[in-house]
């Protein structure tokens, strides 16, 4: 009878100890967030470190090379990068007050060629449609200004790899030396090493493909849009969106509506080839996100860590979603996180686990 009050005081406990550390979270945000970053470059860096240990290169050895290697590119790439930042920031309200004239003007056409009425007029005076913009320059200063902690994520980077290298020893000392434990969280690892690895060469893909494509149109800024395309790539289909928006405002204002609209089908196309052809098959089932928890991370991350967390919200979503799929106990709600396509699959493998459970009637 002591059982349901129980349960009802265990799940108030529960809640609110989640309150309490996503509070502490978003208080922590301005140190939390250069270790996630330097955690999410492990993951993706892990493998060819593991690799060059494997063919008797020395742990501290790899782990230089990869962070130098790493130095170098976004040293590169902030040096280009960090110019083109501070000029669209620069050009930003020219090109928004471009913006609201074309806006008005097609507002103006509307109202005298279709004799509609003035109040769709007084509508348009709602619409900012420089808002896209403005919202692409404060992620992009953003994630700068968090890059200035360039030496501390570099640091922590190099302490996650060389700590790699010693977990299973450490593991096993923690928690005994059982095969489903040590398993268990050996895929875990893999799954989500595996997941950032091929989403980062997908995004990597993506934004070089934008880059020549506005490049190719003459639009100003095309690093600025591939280094964007890249990054909100990590964002399933509402990312796609955002950095579309901005590029596509862009061509309006600075070539014309052709443009713009050819500027529109190109990032349509290269989010199709590479976000519903290529990105499915090499990934697999089991990584899929429904695009309600997708929208919801992206908006509960941000909430907590701010542009950044915009930014990593998909790939700590899906950290949260293979751990909970390496629990028998938890595996529900990993598959209410998932896609569709992800549940069926989860039924269909059940399915055939049951049929064979089955004892075969005897010949």
């Amino acid at each position: 009878m002591d059982q349901a009050p129980q349960q009802k005081t265990s799940a108030i406990i529960i809640l609110a100890a989640v309150v309490v550390v996503i509070y502490g979270m978003q208080m922590m945000s301005v140190l939390l967030v250069p270790f996630l970053i330097a955690a999410f470059l492990a993951l993706i860096t892990v493998r060819p470190m593991l690799w060059m240990q494997a063919h008797r290169v020395p742990s501290i050895l790899a782990a230089l090379l990869i962070v130098t290697m790493l130095m170098l590119l976004l040293a590169i790439v902030g040096m280009v990068l960090g110019t083109s930042i501070a000029d669209f920031t620069a050009a930003l309200p020219a090109y928004q007050a471009r913006l609201d004239v074309i806006i008005e003007g097609v507002f103006d056409l509307m109202v005298t060629n279709l004799n509609l009425d003035e109040s769709v007029e007084s509508m348009g005076d709602m619409i900012d449609p420089g808002f896209a913009m403005g919202l692409v320059a404060g992620l992009l200063n953003s994630l700068r200004e968090v890059l200035t902690n360039t030496f501390l994520i570099i640091f922590t980077m190099i302490f996650i790899l060389l700590e790699a290298s010693t977990a299973k020893p450490k593991f096993e000392a923690a928690f005994g030396a059982s095969p489903d434990t040590l398993e268990s969280t050996r895929e875990f690892m893999q799954n989500l090493g595996r997941y950032l690895g091929i989403k980062t060469v997908i995004s990597l893909a993506t934004g070089l493909c934008a880059g020549i494509l506005t490049w190719a149109l003459g639009l100003d800024f095309p690093l600025l849009w591939a280094m964007l395309a890249f990054l909100l790539n990590y964002v399933p289909t509402i990312g796609s969106i955002i950095a579309a928006v901005p590029a596509v405002l862009l061509a309006l204002v600075q070539i014309g509506p052709g443009a713009a609209g050819a500027t529109a089908l190109g990032f349509i196309g290269i989010n199709v080839v590479f976000g519903n052809f290529l990105e499915p098959r090499l990934m697999g089932y089991g990584v899929g996100i429904s695009p309600l928890v997708v929208f919801v991370g992206l908006v509960a991350w941000g909430w907590i860590f701010g542009p950044v967390g915009m930014l990593l919200s998909v790939p700590l979503t899906m950290t949260l979603k293979m751990a909970l799929e390496s629990d028998e106990r938890t595996r529900w709600v990993a598959i209410l996180l998932g896609s569709e396509r992800d549940a069926k699959y989860a039924l269909r493998s059940r399915m055939e686990a049951a049929a064979e459970d089955q004892p075969t009637p005897a010949s």
